[in-house]
């Protein structure tokens, strides 16, 4: 059985796209844009961006889940949802953000451990079925209970002001982006060890997983445990930007969008997440202001979907491993090309 594992370990280890890039400097980089983007862009882009880094946790966590480990989640704006009331309870009786955002992604993970051990009992459409209650069950709670969660208008969030030399859109896109950063950076350091390398070994083959010694249903619950805490703190960013928290910031199609985007990005790849937390924010702004300019609320709520659903089948059909595998399709061309003239020569 060692030998079995570590031929595994061996393969997934070697597979392509896997380029060992240092992460810290690439999260220095990127931090060094932001900054950089927060004092040249205009207040309502700067909140865009805060925006994608917000969606970005989520992105993240969930195509760790859905790619690396092949669990499927119809349920993830659930779990948005309850790290953004966990935070608002939070902060209108304590107002402390930073232990506030904790709690929200220690209550989120309970709740992710809790769907993620139903979860690992079940597969394809069942799991589907399952986090898609989930998605339409957790927002209904706040109707269920409107002496504390205030029904359909929601709770407001109790923030401190930032310094008077900061605009709000500045402090909300570090905010937002220094935890998109620190998850990206643990997710990466996570997914290249042992527990990435289970992950994509209980994907790709169960029975020898088994064989090699990996306990399959503990990296499947492991995985949705991680992903949820991602999701509670994108939840989280999203009631510190918006400043409020209703039902109707969390709809079922939330979590359609979030499946999507990371499938058009390309499942398994963080770079992926970045694209579909991209998409999240762009599509629907196109979808708004075609809506308004029509007159027409009505349109621009399916709009977004229409669009989603037309890049959707696009992205599959030109590129079935998502808009990342572009680029790891020409870098494997390349290859193949200098490797024949070198046996030419």
């Amino acid at each position: 059985m060692t030998i079995v594992r570590d031929r595994v370990a061996t393969t997934l280890h070697a597979l392509p796209g896997k380029r060992r890039i240092n992460p810290i400097l690439v999260v220095v980089v990127a931090g060094a844009i932001i900054v950089a983007l927060t004092y040249t862009l205009p207040a309502f882009r700067t909140y865009q961006l805060a925006t994608v880094g917000a969606y970005f946790c989520v992105t993240a966590g969930l195509t760790v889940l859905t790619g690396l480990n092949g669990q499927l989640s119809l349920g993830h704006g659930a779990l948005m949802a309850t790290g953004a009331y966990t935070l608002a309870l939070w902060q209108n009786k304590f107002n402390m953000l930073i232990p506030g955002v904790i709690v929200a992604i220690l209550v989120t993970t309970a709740v992710g451990a809790i769907i993620g051990l139903a979860a690992a009992r079940l597969r394809g459409p069942y799991l589907a079925g399952l986090t898609l209650a989930v998605a339409v069950v957790v927002p209904s709670i706040s109707s269920t209970f409107d002496g504390t969660f205030n029904s359909d208008q929601g709770l407001p969030v109790a923030l401190n002001p930032p310094p008077e030399s900061i605009l709000v859109e500045q402090w909300q896109a570090w905010v937002c982006w220094i935890a998109a950063l620190v998850t990206v950076l643990a997710l990466a350091y996570l997914t290249r060890g042992r527990f990435g390398r289970d992950m994509r070994a209980v994907r790709d083959d169960e029975t020898a997983a088994k064989l090699a010694g990996i306990s399959v249903a503990r990296t499947q619950v492991l995985a949705f445990v991680v992903s949820a805490a991602c999701a509670g703190l994108g939840g989280a960013l999203f009631a510190v930007l918006s400043q409020s928290v209703s039902p109707g910031a969390f709809p079922l199609t939330l979590s359609l969008f979030l499946l999507m985007a990371i499938v058009i990005g390309g499942l398994g790849r963080l770079v992926g997440a970045l694209i579909g937390a991209l998409l999240l924010v762009a599509l629907p702004a196109i979808a708004q202001e075609i809506g308004q300019s029509a007159g027409s609320q009505r349109l621009e709520g399916n709009l977004a979907l229409t669009f989603f659903g037309v890049v959707l089948v696009v992205v599959m059909i030109a590129a079935p491993g998502g808009l990342t595998s572009i680029r790891l399709r020409r870098t494997k061309t390349t290859r193949t090309r200098n490797e024949l003239k070198q046996k030419g020569r």
